[in-house]
């Protein structure tokens, strides 16, 4: 269960925490004092925190600058009265995840921290080779023992520990974020933020607000200036999923940052520095776009310094069997419901499907039986 910390003076404002999560499976935590906050964050390790800018006991950032200085990982939503959302702006600059103004709307807020708690998972839980044939290890395992998989291990441990940009390639479901996970944990910013983005899920034209951030007025809706990833994930990793979604104009932008670290905001002129490590991923065959006109040759050539490919689940051979005792087990776990083992028929109609989604749609597959499954399945 994901931790939420409360960090408000206000009853009211508490109260209103309570309610928006109150059937959402969250485990609530409050302080309503800065040294109480920070206790309390040491003790509890929370996945996600909502604080106040203004405390009795603090003034501005500091509770703020406290807290990441304990554990930078730890997203922190700053919630904001009127006028004090420059200093909002500021912390995320700092890496700060968001900011919710007063009013609040329980909508927004329950969107905004499942996205945080998202975002907790990707960097706190462990993404890592699988140390025995046991199913039980904690965290995300890297499941595989073929000759390509270990191909992907190898090329975990040579880059991790560099500071070059990785491109990961492979078809939809064979788990690209969980290797961009493995290479962060592995890095030497492993104790700074990973911030994941889908260029694919995000309208082209607020996607280039989303990475580099917008000036107030700087577009219709843009009430208010806006940080975007790069400048808040200064010191960390960046991961791009579906990079060849992206337009041209963001592409060339996209070019300038990773040559020179450096950006501007939409609708702004003050040029921003960053220190991002990058970490991008496609499912396309970039270098068709390339040929096609629809994706810059430079910004290929940029993103595609250390390659990494991820083999189908169909080409993995014995390592569907490991998956599914692997999965299984896990989902037993989580639903509450026994399995012991498949059956020979079961496993023979798995191992002939061509699996077109590949791991994800295994998971699915698997859950559903689980979720569907009547009494104990015993092994033939």
């Amino acid at each position: 269960m994901s931790t939420l910390l409360i960090v408000d003076d206000e009853a009211a404002i508490q109260h209103a925490f309570i309610r928006a999560f109150r059937d959402e499976g969250i485990n609530l935590t409050r302080a309503s004092r800065a040294d109480e906050a920070a206790d309390v964050f040491t003790r509890e390790r929370p996945d996600v925190v909502l604080l106040d800018i203004k405390l009795p006991d603090a003034s501005g950032l500091e509770t703020f600058q406290r807290l990441k200085a304990i554990d930078a990982r730890v997203p922190i939503i700053l919630i904001t009265g009127h006028g004090t959302s420059e200093l909002a702006i500021e912390a995320m600059m700092h890496g700060a995840y968001e900011y919710l103004v007063k009013p609040l709307e329980l909508e927004e807020i329950r969107k905004t921290v499942s996205r945080a708690v998202r975002s907790s998972q990707m960097m706190r839980v462990p993404a890592s080779l699988p140390q025995s044939a046991e199913t039980d290890a904690p965290g995300d395992l890297l499941i595989g023992r073929c000759a390509a998989m270990q191909e992907v291990y190898k090329a975990i441990g040579r880059v991790a520990g560099q500071t070059v940009t990785v491109l990961l390639r492979g078809q939809s479901g064979t788990g690209k974020e969980l290797i961009a996970r493995a290479i962060y944990q592995h890095s030497a910013r492993a104790t700074k933020p990973f911030l994941a983005i889908n260029c694919a899920a995000i309208p082209e034209t607020l996607l280039e607000s989303e990475l580099f951030g917008h000036e107030r007025g700087a577009f219709t809706g843009a009430d208010r200036k806006r940080v975007g990833k790069f400048e808040q994930c200064h010191g960390g990793t960046l991961f791009l999923d579906e990079v060849g979604e992206m337009s041209p104009l963001t592409q060339a932008k996209m070019l300038r940052v990773i040559q020179e670290q450096r950006f501007e905001r939409v609708g702004g002129t003050e040029t921003v520095q960053t220190d991002v490590r990058l970490i991008a991923a496609t499912n396309a065959d970039l270098e068709t776009l390339v040929e096609e006109g629809k994706f810059r040759r430079d910004l290929y050539f940029r993103l595609n310094v250390f390659s990494i490919v991820l083999p189908p689940l169909r080409e993995r051979g014995s390592d569907l069997r490991m998956l599914v005792e692997h999965y299984l087990g896990r989902f037993s776990k989580e639903l509450g419901k026994p399995v012991a083992g498949v059956a020979p028929d079961a496993m023979a109609i798995l191992e002939s499907y061509s699996w077109p989604g590949n791991v994800r749609e295994l998971q699915s597959v698997l859950k559903q039986a689980v979720l569907q499954m009547r009494g104990i399945v015993h092994r033939a």
